[in-house]
């Protein structure tokens, strides 16, 4: 398999894969390269619709050239457990990372939010957040303090009484309905348009039908998002109705 940075040939590709609707997987099989490498390439470079190879790979070229002579940082990785491959999860926490930032999280409350799901306690202090991700305290407290503020990590105290981030459970569920409120108010500022654009006309007939859809997408959501709910909380080797997995 290839290794280093992908060259212009191999983004022309990617763009024509994409191109051809191409899943992630199907342009990486094709390249020989990871999965995670396109996924990275894509999305750090305009994401699916707006990917163009001569501007990614420019891009690329800018930023090799911006870099500057890093001091080394410490590359001892600690074992895994679970007998997991550990450069496969470091290059799944980067891929993680990166459709967060696609989603319109900041890189590095991304990398954080990235470190919590992929802990299997689902928390970390600030120091082990330092040293997972190589960076200084004051970046962890200004990631941490952006990420309590839209309720997607909490505070908690272990028996030492150190403070400890963790992602809850349920936040995907919180996050969901949240986007089914911002929703649901784009629908019903769109309704007041009707009168305004007096019905029957072109833009009253349009603002009406983008309510009345929003309306079903709103609703189908939330209702989704209640119901499976509890697959959030399911236990390792339980099916959703809580039976055991068979």
């Amino acid at each position: 398999m290839p290794g280093g940075r992908l060259t212009q040939p191999e983004r022309q590709q990617i763009a024509l894969g994409l191109a051809d609707g191409l899943a992630y997987a199907e342009i990486a099989r094709r390249l020989d390269r990871p999965t995670s490498t396109v996924t990275r390439e894509v999305m750090r470079n305009g994401g699916p619709t707006a990917y163009r190879a001569d501007l990614a790979h420019r891009a690329t070229e800018r930023r090799a050239h911006r870099r500057k002579p890093a001091t080394p940082r410490d590359t001892t990785t600690p074992p895994q457990p679970h007998g997991r491959d550990a450069a496969a999860v470091r290059e799944y926490e980067e891929t993680l990372t990166t459709v967060f930032m696609a989603s319109g999280t900041p890189k590095m409350m991304a990398r954080v939010m990235a470190c919590l799901c992929t802990s299997d306690a689902g928390s970390l202090t600030a120091s082990e957040l330092v040293q997972r991700l190589q960076v200084s305290p004051a970046s962890i407290s200004k990631a941490v303090a952006f990420l309590e503020s839209q309720d997607l990590v909490r505070r908690d105290r272990d028996e030492r009484r150190r403070e400890r981030y963790a992602i809850d459970d349920d936040v995907w569920y919180q996050s969901m309905m949240s986007s089914v409120r911002s929703t649901a108010q784009v629908a019903e500022t769109a309704r007041q348009g009707v009168d305004i654009l007096v019905p029957g006309t072109p833009a009253a007939v349009r603002l009406e039908n983008i309510g009345r859809f929003l309306d079903f997408v709103s609703e189908s959501l939330a209702r989704a998002a209640d119901q499976a709910r509890e697959v959030l909380h399911t236990k390792s080797g339980t099916a959703p109705d809580g039976s055991t997995a068979g």
